[in-house]
């Protein structure tokens, strides 16, 4: 599967964004779609799964309550919906997908990456 993400840009803190990510490939449907994000100088970090119903979301303890995941997967994409953003959620953000329908937050669960959007947030 080919993952597209798109969505980025230079906001204020306060501001929403809303990151989209298309598949493409293979059958979208049954995979889990997951965002992470990495910041300059900083390890990966988990920000939010989405399991192939939509039935299931998690979400990494910085972002909790601040964004939200959905999918359309008649259109084979996934969103991710960020409120409330700050400064230091600046960083590049990739969509993945797990053709094993884990909605997890490990990083190694999915084999499917995009080349990610960038994500500034000023103060």
């Amino acid at each position: 599967v080919q993952l597209q993400a798109s969505g980025g840009g230079l906001v204020q803190a306060g501001d929403s964004l809303r990151l989209s990510c298309a598949a493409s490939g293979r059958t979208f449907i049954e995979y889990a779609m997951a965002w992470f994000r990495q910041a300059l100088g900083k390890e990966r970090e988990f920000v939010a799964a989405i399991s192939w119903t939509g039935s299931t979301t998690t979400f990494g303890h910085s972002v909790k309550v601040r964004f939200t995941i959905a999918r359309n997967n008649a259109k084979n994409t996934v969103y991710l919906q960020m409120n409330s953003l700050k400064p230091e959620d600046t960083a590049r953000y990739y969509c993945a997908a797990d053709r094993f329908g884990r909605a997890s937050g490990l990083g190694s669960n999915y084999a499917y990456w995009g080349q990610g959007t960038q994500v500034t947030v000023s103060s």
